[in-house]
């Protein structure tokens, strides 16, 4: 079973320096980390917090930053955060993330792996 995911952010995390920032990893959520993010005291005065908290703990790394926090993630485009969501979702889902794709030719429809890594 796969446990962590590449990615690559649509925009990217721009850092201090003006670097742009845009493959990474993440894992599988843990019980502990949706119970520790619900625990979290920002998430305790803002419950839209909790998915910043959550993200930051299962995003294992983006390339070229030394480590992922809250306030990173808080500094990612809202096309990236919607990103991360979305695939946070369905990596976590009890089926493994797949596609239906249709075959242009013979019209035949089948199931195909999703590919975070933006890669063909």
């Amino acid at each position: 079973m796969e446990t962590i995911y590449e990615f690559t952010l649509p925009k990217g995390y721009l850092d201090g320096s003006g670097e742009l920032h845009r493959r990474g990893k993440m894992r599988l959520a843990t019980a502990g980390d949706e119970i520790s993010a619900t625990r979290d005291p920002r998430v305790l005065s803002n419950p839209s917090y909790l998915t910043i908290v959550i993200l930051s703990k299962v995003i294992t790394e983006i390339e070229g930053v030394q480590s992922v926090s809250a306030t990173l993630v808080e500094k990612l485009f809202t096309a990236d955060l919607a990103y991360l969501q979305d695939m946070y979702q369905r990596i976590n889902d009890i089926e493994p993330p797949t596609l239906t794709a249709v075959c242009p030719d013979c019209g035949k429809s089948f199931e195909v792996p999703l590919n975070f890594t933006g890669e063909g």
